[in-house]
């Protein structure tokens, strides 16, 4: 049996594994990442397109330059407008930024940021071995070595590494393998996010959306559902809340899709969709980011949290996640020889910072929740708020921030927003 032994071991290639490996590697150490997937593999949809400039500037600090790089790629929508039952109740716009200031976010699919971030990885002599689905993780400090042990299917070789970092998604395998469980809740409501590809001004004035971010309370066209509509590079993300009496799959379909799309934005568009899919709302957080006795298989992104799209909570958290454990692992290599507590104190200290986020991100998913799915006391107070916005400055803002949860704990004691 051949053993391929390495420093430390990412596992998945996705924008949250790729930014774990780039710390790594801009700390002087050797990386390798390990995906299931295979290298041409067809990534569906825009996913996460939402980049906020304190990620970016993670990013910018780990590789040099490659948020700036995402930023100019993404776009900047500066106009952003709540309405409420057709009644416009929020509405604001920011000043341009120059191109020497890196704005507030970014909008671009997701696709594009791992492009960009697989290209610098390629750069930084990353190692990336694709077609290696992880199926066993052994770690034992009882094991003369001191190796978590990788098996992968199809193999007989194993993979091994002083520390594995697991960001391989929702379905987290390594979650699974070190007995790692999520804590939360699911809600049974179902939401409907769809694509459509952007269409240009032609002569014939055919109506396009303006680049503004628009979220409706109780959109009277589609017999008072919710509906966001986000802009990103390329197209747009229009996200429908179904009733609880609604069937999603109908309301998913390509038929069903088409019928209410035309009532929210400009029927062209129907005819551009690019991507359909479903969501719950998750708030879902592991029990622990670590393994429990070892302390040397790490978890960060969705391996470790899941949250709805709403709040943009979960890509935003990940690469924060990605930082922190890296830096948490290069400690921990550096005392592993000479002080283990203080290696195993800068893993806790890792799971720790990032644990209380994932929390704090729970928190505001719920609160997002209670303004999305309102009970009699909540649709009352955004009635009577409704009612006085615009023109009543605190009714308009709660309205538009309520949806995408707080920002802060109540105490402030948060380190990061994500």
């Amino acid at each position: 049996m051949v053993t391929y032994t390495r420093e430390v071991i990412v596992v998945g290639a996705g924008p949250t594994g790729l930014a774990a490996a780039l710390t790594l590697r801009s700390l002087g150490r050797q990386v390798t990442i390990l995906e299931s997937s295979a290298a041409d593999r067809p990534r569906q949809g825009s996913r996460a397109i939402f980049l906020h400039n304190t990620t970016l500037d993670i990013l910018d600090r780990v590789c040099n330059g490659i948020g700036s790089e995402i930023s100019k790629h993404g776009i900047y929508w500066q106009t952003q407008r709540t309405f409420y039952g057709g009644k416009e109740v929020y509405s604001k716009t920011y000043t341009p930024t120059t191109s020497d200031v890196k704005p507030h976010f970014t909008c671009l699919p997701q696709t594009e940021i791992e492009r960009m971030l697989f290209a610098r990885a390629l750069a930084n002599n990353i190692e990336l071995v694709f077609d290696q689905t992880v199926i066993d993780i052994k770690s034992c400090e009882e094991d003369e070595t001191g190796l978590v042990k990788v098996k992968v299917a199809n193999s007989e070789a194993i993979w091994a590494a002083q520390y594995v970092i697991g960001a391989d998604g929702a379905h987290s395998i390594v979650r699974k393998q070190i007995g790692v469980k999520m804590e939360g809740s699911r809600d049974d409501g179902w939401f409907i996010v769809v694509d459509v590809a952007d269409i240009e001004q032609q002569k014939d004035s055919i109506p396009i959306l303006p680049r503004e971010r628009i979220f409706h309370y109780a959109h009277p066209a589609v017999d008072g559902r919710n509906v966001l509509l986000v802009p990103f590079r390329g197209g747009w993300r229009i996200d429908l809340q179904c009733k609880n009496t609604d069937n999603p799959v109908e309301l998913s379909s390509k038929t069903g899709v088409k019928e209410w799309l035309s009532r929210v934005v400009p029927p062209a568009y129907a005819n551009h969709i690019t991507w359909v899919s479903t969501y719950q709302f998750l708030q879902l957080v592991a029990d622990d980011f670590a393994h429990k006795t070892t302390r040397r298989v790490l978890l960060i992104g969705e391996a470790a949290h899941l949250f709805a799209p709403f709040g943009a909570r979960g890509l935003n958290s990940g690469v924060a996640d990605a930082e922190s454990a890296a830096i948490a692992v290069n400690t921990a290599l550096f005392y592993s020889q000479k002080n283990r507590e203080a290696a195993r104190h800068a893993i806790d200290t890792f799971v720790e910072v990032r644990r209380a986020a994932a929390m704090f991100n729970r928190y505001a998913a719920g609160e997002a929740l209670s303004h999305l799915k309102p009970k009699n006391e909540m649709i009352t107070k955004q009635v009577e708020a409704a009612a006085r916005a615009p023109t009543d400055k605190i009714a308009s803002e709660w309205l538009e921030k309520a949806p995408y949860g707080p920002r802060t704990w109540p105490n402030n004691m948060l380190l990061s927003k994500y």
